[in-house]
C-alpha cells in the first residue's frame, strides 16, 4: 500500500529542538511507518479482508505465501517480490510451527508436536517484521540519497520524480498467517498466546483441532482430534484476543486434521440426539453390548436406543470408524465457520483438486462463501503424485500406458516423456485450478525455505570443498547475485551500514565517522 496517507511533508515534527533537522526527523518517521506490532496487525488485517472480498468476486484473485523461519529469509523474499513484480499485492508470509520446532527451539531440532517454547512463535513474528521494516528503511534511505544528489545537481525534474516515489512508497510489510498449533494448552492458554502473537504483528492465526498435548504434524500418523465445543472455545479465545487489542478485522483460520486422524481423546458431551456432541460421537467405532457384556472400566454411550461400547486403546484414546474422515472434515468446517472462523484449512494426504473440491462443495451447501487456505506441502511428492494422476486419467480414458510403470514414475527416465510433461503442466496450474474449483483463497508452502537452504548449501559445499574451490562460490553464488541484481550482493548495505551512516550524519554532522567512504569494498559492486 502506498504512503499516500503519510507524505513526508506531514511527518515534520510539531516542535523544534536545537541541533535537530526537521527533514531528518521526517525521513526517520517515514522509515518507521509501523512503530508497533499492533499497527502492523491492523494494517495487514484490512489487506486480508480486502483480498478475501476480491476473491469472492473473482476466484482468479487468489493469494499466496511462502513459509519463512528467519527474518532475513522473509526480508529477502519481500525484496525479491518487489523487484520482480513491482508490487506485493496478494503475496503474504507464512509462519510454520513445524519450522519453529525444527529450527528455532532452544531444545534443538524437534518434531512438529508442540514441544517447542510457545514464546518462540511471537518472537519469530516480531523478528520477521523487524527485518521487513528494515527493508523499507533501506530502500527509502536509497531514495533519500538520490533526492539529495538531485538537489546538489539542481535537477528539479529529478527531485520531483524521486519525491513522488517517496510519497507513494509501497511498504514491504504484508500479512503473516501465523501457526498457533493447537493452542499450546486450554482455551485460556490459547488466548494468552494469541495476544502475544497479535501484539507482535500477526493479523491471521491458524489453529487446528488436534489435542494440544498429543499434537502431531498434519502429515504424520497418530493424530488425535478434540470435540467441536473444545475447538470452538479456542476459536472464541482467538477472537477475543483480536477484539481486546482492537484488531477488528483479525482473521482466524480453522484447520481440520480429521481426514487423517482416526482417534479422539474424549467422548463429546451431548444433551440430546442430533446435537453437536452427538454428531461427533456418531463417528466413534463402537460395539453393541448388553448389560451382561459390561466389563470393568468400560465407557458406554447410547446410539439409536442401543447400548454401545466405544473401542478404546491402551493409550486411553477412542477410535473413529474407518472411512469417516471426510464426513468429519465437512462437519468440522461447517461448524467452525458457523462459530466465528473466517477461513478453513483442510489437511490432506495428497494434492488432488477433486478430492478437496468434493469436501468444499458439501461445506458450501451450508456456508456458501466458504474459503480455504491450502497447504501446498513439501510433505507431498508432487512429481510422483501428479504423474500417477495423469497415468490414472489416461488409463481411464483408454490411452496406452504400457510404456510406464505406475509405481516407478518418479524415475528420472520418465522426466522428458509426454506423461511427465503433462503432469508438470498440472502442477503449474494446480493453484489456479484449485482456487477456481475448490474455493482456495490462499495457497502456501509451509517449508520451502527449509528445503532451499538445504539444497543451496549442499550445492555450495559440493563445489567449494571439491575441485572448484573458490570458483564454486564465485561462479555459482556471487556472480549470479551480480548478474541477477540481487540486492544482497552488497551485504554491508543490506545489513544497515548506509542507514547507520545517515544516522551518524544526523547525530554528529560533519564530525560523523562514516563507513561508506571510497575505501569501502562494496563500491566494487557499482
Amino acid at each position: 500500500m502506498p504512503f499516500e496517507d503519510f507524505p513526508t511533508t506531514s511527518l515534520q515534527p510539531a516542535k523544534s529542538f536545537p541541533g535537530i533537522d526537521a527533514e531528518a526527523v521526517s525521513r526517520m518517521r517515514a522509515q518507521n511507518r509501523f512503530p508497533t506490532g499492533l499497527d502492523i496487525a491492523k494494517y495487514c488485517a484490512r489487506i486480508m479482508r480486502d483480498d478475501m472480498a476480491a476473491y469472492d468476486a473473482d476466484p482468479a484473485a487468489y493469494t499466496q505465501s511462502l513459509g519463512c523461519w528467519h527474518g532475513f529469509v522473509a526480508q529477502q523474499k519481500m525484496i525479491s517480490i518487489k523487484k520482480h513484480f513491482g508490487a506485493t499485492k496478494g503475496r503474504y508470509l507464512y509462519l510454520s510451527g513445524w519450522m519453529v520446532a525444527a529450527l528455532r527451539s532452544e531444545f534443538g531440532p524437534l518434531p512438529d508436536q508442540s514441544m517447542h517454547e510457545k514464546t518462540s512463535v511471537p518472537a519469530l513474528i516480531e523478528e520477521l517484521y523487524t527485518f521487513i521494516k528494515q527493508a523499507d528503511a533501506r530502500e527509502l534511505g536509497l531514495l533519500f540519497r538520490d533526492l539529495d544528489a538531485a538537489r546538489a545537481a539542481n535537477d528539479s525534474a529529478k527531485q520531483t520524480e524521486i519525491q513522488s516515489k517517496i510519497d507513494n512508497y509501497q511498504t514491504h510489510v504484508v500479512p503473516i498467517i501465523a501457526d498457533i498449533d493447537a493452542g499450546f494448552g486450554n482455551a485460556e492458554a490459547t488466548y494468552l498466546l494469541a495476544k502475544k502473537m497479535i501484539e507482535a504483528g500477526a493479523c491471521a492465526l491458524q489453529i487446528e483441532n488436534q489435542v494440544s498435548d498429543e499434537k502431531q504434524c498434519g502429515h504424520q500418523d497418530g493424530k488425535v482430534t478434540v470435540p467441536h465445543e473444545d475447538f470452538l472455545a479456542k476459536i472464541r479465545a482467538c477472537r477475543y484476543a483480536f477484539l481486546e487489542l482492537g484488531v477488528e478485522d483479525g482473521v482466524i483460520v480453522a484447520r481440520t486434521d480429521s481426514l487423517g486422524a482416526g482417534l479422539t481423546k474424549q467422548i463429546a458431551y451431548s444433551e440430546k440426539p442430533g446435537d453437536l456432541g452427538d454428531q461427533y460421537n456418531s463417528f466413534l467405532d463402537c460395539d453393541e453390548v448388553s448389560a451382561d457384556d459390561i466389563g470393568n472400566g468400560d465407557v458406554l454411550i447410547t446410539r439409536d436406543g442401543k447400548l454401545m461400547r466405544p473401542k478404546r486403546l491402551r493409550s486411553n484414546l477412542f477410535q473413529f470408524r474407518k472411512g469417516t474422515g471426510e464426513d468429519r472434515c465437512v462437519l468440522d468446517c461447517i461448524t467452525s465457520l458457523q462459530h466465528g472462523a473466517d477461513l478453513l484449512w483442510i489437511e490432506t494426504e495428497k494434492p488432488h483438486v477433486e478430492q478437496i473440491a468434493g469436501m468444499v462443495d458439501r461445506v458450501r451447501e451450508a456456508v456458501p462463501n466458504a474459503k480455504l487456505v491450502y497447504n501446498n506441502s513439501p510433505s507431498f511428492n508432487w512429481t510422483l503424485n501428479f504423474r500417477q494422476q495423469v497415468f490414472d486419467a489416461w488409463k481411464q480414458d483408454g490411452k496406452d500406458v504400457s510404456a510406464y510403470d505406475r509405481d516407478k514414475l518418479m524415475s528420472v527416465e520418465y522426466d522428458d516423456t509426454a506423461l511427465a510433461l503433462e503432469a508438470d503442466k498440472k502442477i503449474q496450474s494446480f493453484q489456479r485450478d484449485a482456487s477456481k474449483r475448490a474455493s482456495i483463497f490462499h495457497h502456501l508452502i509451509t517449508l520451502p525455505t527449509y528445503h532451499t537452504a538445504a539444497l543451496s548449501t549442499d550445492n555450495l559445499a559440493k563445489r567449494y570443498f571439491g575441485e572448484d574451490a573458490m570458483l564454486g562460490y564465485v561462479k555459482n553464488v556471487q556472480r549470479e547475485e551480480i548478474r541477477q541484481a540481487v540486492a544482497c550482493v552488497k551485504h554491508q548495505n543490506m545489513a544497515g551500514s548506509d542507514i547507520g551512516d545517515d544516522h551518524k550524519g544526523y547525530f554528529a554532522g560533519e564530525a560523523a565517522l562514516k563507513a561508506g567512504g571510497k575505501d569501502n569494498t562494496m563500491n566494487q559492486f557499482g
